[in-house]
């Protein structure tokens, strides 16, 4: 995958991983699916190394 799609969607799953996040403060424990819970945990730290990732990737300098 390019660098030009590789931010985008690291923004992507860590905005949704922050959403879950918030959702489940606002809800409670009790109040949500477990997968809610799963995204919580996995989309956000995988957003933000997929950025980072991308981040140095596209900062090596092209051979």
């Amino acid at each position: 995958m390019s660098n030009s799609k590789l931010m985008p969607l690291a923004v992507a799953l860590f905005a949704l991983g922050v959403v879950a996040i918030v959702a489940l403060f606002i809800a409670g424990e009790r109040g949500l699916p477990a997968w809610v819970f799963a995204m919580g945990w996995l989309l956000a730290p995988a957003g933000l190394a997929l950025g980072v990732l991308s981040a140095v990737k596209s900062s090596r300098p092209r051979r």
